[in-house]
């Protein structure tokens, strides 16, 4: 049977543990009661000498007085106060019974601070849900308004095209089919349509009346400011109002000003916040229902130690304090569960349920059983490669030159790709294994987000597929073919797993390929879309893997060369584009992050981004240093790559500590650490600050030029870039324990989705 305590440790909503009921502390005090009137109990027998003999007769009448359940409140007493703050604190009496002993006093003590901090943190997360909620209706309204506005243009004006449908759906060209007189009264009635539409959601108008502009053909301009009144402060405007109503119409423009793009980006935009504000009162529930098992089950334990039933007036209390007693939260469940079924789901019940209460997918035993199988697949295909090749003389130097070119940039990828995805799945199950809300953190849909077994599936699949291919390529080598045709397996290999990235059929994981694709266009983009935290977390990962970048580059130019006989092969390692690509591909990653720094300190104004941004670019210049340096081998090039690598590496290093992963915190309590450590054992934090060092300055190979063969060489520069991948993998965890421990702190378990009518100022 699991313990309670477990039980609760494993059910509980992570981001909000600390305001959770101290169940552990509390059965700690319990213990200490125990203890205490045990060491009570072993000295009675010594001074029973001095007793009287009608001690007996006052004994017998104390167990009936307290074991009488219409006695309770003479044990214990809990009574509510008010504070100068006005919130209600619950402060519990007891009676001479137990007044003489310090424990219980201190763990009654105790219980109430666990009380009133439950209900404090259930009236505020209350408060916060009503209020959101509020507000949703209110956008859900003006939105249904807008549509009703549209619905009625189009049954007008039947003649318009749908496209076209807006507030100003007609573009000049129309203007011959109508009088100016008509043109002018019917936008003039519509604006006013529109007018009392706003008013009627609470929006009032200053300077309402219509600023008249002249045009080319003398029709009239319109321009109208929204004000919010003071007194209405949840009274809401929008964007799209903007567009509507604060922006003036262009010349020579239709001005589409409200049309149906932008109102189902606004519906889809409030039917996530309605998800969301469900699924957060969804959370509060299970808060709620989880600290009364806890205080039921604490008080039981504390009856036990005790021998008396004191707790029955206490658990009354509890079961009639707030976060037990109020009905906001079930009411506005049920509010959304049948807003959400009449708006968005067409009255579909079933299919609303989908959106609001996704069904969690089942951990399936046969993707385990297929890790294993293709496991021992890959290891197999492996040795028989090996062997294969040693039979061949593959690496004779009458062979590798061109056996090397063709063969180890394809396998390079997919033996660095396999790595990540291995480590990955390492991180996912350690993410799982402590708690940390990764899918949150990441903003990933639970019920097509990735697991570790499925990382791992794709990771074996990957190289059991190219180790198979590699065999195949080498018997057909030994069976006489062509070195043309089987050369062209690799990058046939290659060309498959592109098409299966960009497959659109719903095979082998397609919401993560396609969320995959999405977010390297952000990257590949950076300053022109809103940088999010999977954003640059996936930008992190490419800088670590700037050798299967290069790889792919040469991958890319020999399959050019072999297949479209774009170029001659010997072109991939001499001449001009062999000089610039690899500085292109060296910097590119860099680039990409530095701009996403760039873009979070535009939106959010944050020196911290700038500073990040400089890491970036410190990183560059070393990395260019580190290329000219392979080309030129000379004291100045060396001197300066590395004092290059040097400030860059110190700056890494400072970085990953102080800010990814929140380290050296001098007021801390865990010296060189942070407070709160999700692992209990402090040394894996030492060990791992060490083994980032050792890897952060794995570079310095890369300068000492070991005098090795060719083949050596490559295996070599694979192993770097292998430590640099493992490096990677291992910052990931503490990167997000740091984001999710500051989650915990503010109590964000609920994404805010930002809503398409928002607050503007009048005077702007």
């Amino acid at each position: 049977m699991v313990k309670f305590s477990k039980e609760l440790e494993a059910q509980l909503i992570p981001e909000w543990k600390e305001a959770f009921v101290n169940y552990r502390q509390l059965k700690k005090h319990i213990k200490r009661i125990k203890l205490t009137r045990v060491s009570k109990q072993s000295q009675a027998p010594e001074e029973s000498f001095g007793r009287s003999v009608f001690d007996s007769f006052r004994f017998i009448k104390n167990k009936f007085r307290y074991s009488d359940n219409n006695n309770l409140q003479d044990i214990i007493q809990v009574r509510r106060k008010t504070t100068e703050e006005s919130e209600e604190v619950y402060e519990t009496e007891l009676a001479q019974l137990f007044s003489a002993e310090d424990e219980v006093q201190v763990f009654f003590a105790k219980l109430d601070g666990e009380l009133n901090k439950v209900n404090q943190f259930y009236k505020k997360q209350e408060t916060e849900f009503v209020e959101r909620g509020e507000m949703l209706k209110k956008q859900l309204n003006i939105l249904l308004d807008l549509k009703q506005i549209l619905s009625d243009r189009r049954k007008k004006n039947p003649s318009l095209k749908p496209s076209n449908t807006g507030v100003f759906p007609r573009s000049p060209g129309q203007d011959s089919n109508y009088s100016e007189s008509n043109d002018d009264n019917s936008e003039v009635s519509l604006m006013d349509e529109v007018i009392s539409t706003l008013e009627r959601n609470g929006l009032s108008f200053v300077n309402s009346a219509m600023r008249v502009k002249t045009k080319k053909k003398g029709k009239p301009h319109m321009a109208i400011r929204i004000d919010i009144p003071a007194t209405t402060p949840t009274a809401v405007t929008s964007m799209l109002w903007e567009d509507l109503v604060n922006s003036p119409m262009k010349p020579g423009y239709g001005g589409e000003f409200i049309n149906k793009r932008k109102i189902q980006c606004a519906e889809k935009m409030i039917r996530s916040a309605f998800v969301e504000l469900y699924k957060g009162l969804g959370l509060l529930k299970t808060y709620s229902s989880l600290n009364m098992v806890a205080f039921t089950k604490i008080l039981k334990k504390f009856d036990k130690v005790s021998c008396q039933k004191a707790s029955a007036n206490y658990l009354k209390e509890v079961k009639r304090s707030h976060f037990i007693s109020s009905d906001k939260v079930v009411r506005l469940m049920d509010e959304v569960e049948s807003i959400f079924t009449k708006h968005f789901a067409n009255n579909d019940r079933k299919r609303a349920m989908k959106f609001l209460r996704p069904q969690q997918p089942k951990a399936s035993h046969m993707v385990t059983f297929l890790v294993g199988l293709c496991t021992g697949c890959s290891v197999s295909l492996f040795c028989v490669y090996v062997i294969l090749a040693h039979m061949c003389g593959i690496f004779s130097p009458s062979t590798e030159p061109a056996y090397m070119d063709i063969v180890y940039p394809v396998s390079s990828v997919f033996a660095l790709l396999s790595l990540h995805l291995f480590m990955y799945g390492c991180n996912l199950y350690m993410w799982k294994s402590t708690r940390i809300n990764h899918n949150f953190i990441f903003e990933f849909s639970p019920s097509t987000a990735l697991k570790h077994r499925d990382a791992f599936l794709m990771c074996t699949t990957l190289m059991t597929t190219v180790f198979g291919a590699m065999v195949i390529h080498l018997l057909l080598r030994a069976g006489g073919f062509s070195p043309g045709q089987v050369d062209a397996i690799p990058g046939i290999i290659f060309l498959f797993f592109v098409g299966l990235l960009i497959c659109p059929f719903d095979i082998f994981y397609r919401p993560t390929r396609f969320c995959f694709i999405r977010v390297v266009r952000n990257i590949a983009c950076s300053p022109f879309y809103k940088v999010l935290l999977v954003d640059f977390f996936m930008a992190d990962q490419l800088t670590s893997q700037i050798p299967l970048l290069r790889h792919l580059e040469t991958t890319g130019c020999h399959i050019f060369a072999r297949v479209f006989k774009s170029h001659h092969p010997d072109a991939c390692h001499s001449g001009r584009l062999y000089i610039e690509i690899p500085y292109l591909i060296s910097f590119l990653p860099y680039w990409w992050r530095a701009m996403q720094c760039a873009r979070r300190w535009f939106d959010d104004s944050d020196v911290n981004h700038l500073a990040n941004m400089g890491k970036y670019v410190s990183a560059m210049v070393a990395a260019g240093a580190r290329v000219t340096y392979s080309r030129q081998d000379n004291h100045l090039w060396f001197a300066i790559v590395l004092i290059t690598s040097v400030v860059a590496t110190v700056y890494q290093l400072y970085w990953d500590f102080v800010k990814d992963w929140g380290f050296f915190n001098p007021k801390s309590k865990n010296p060189l650490l942070r407070d709160d450590l999700i692992l209990k054992n402090k040394s894996i934090y030492y060990m791992s600050m060490a083994l980032n060092v050792v890897l952060r300055v794995a570079w310095v190979e890369t300068i000492v030029h070991l005098k090795v063969g060719p083949v050596q060489t490559r295996l070599l520069d694979f192993l770097l870039a292998s430590l640099e991948v493992i490096r990677r993998g291992h910052w990931n965890f503490y990167r997000l324990e740091n984001e999710h421990l500051n989650n915990v702190g503010r109590y964000r378990a609920v994404k805010a989705v930002p809503l398409p009518f928002r607050d503007i100022d009048s005077d702007s």
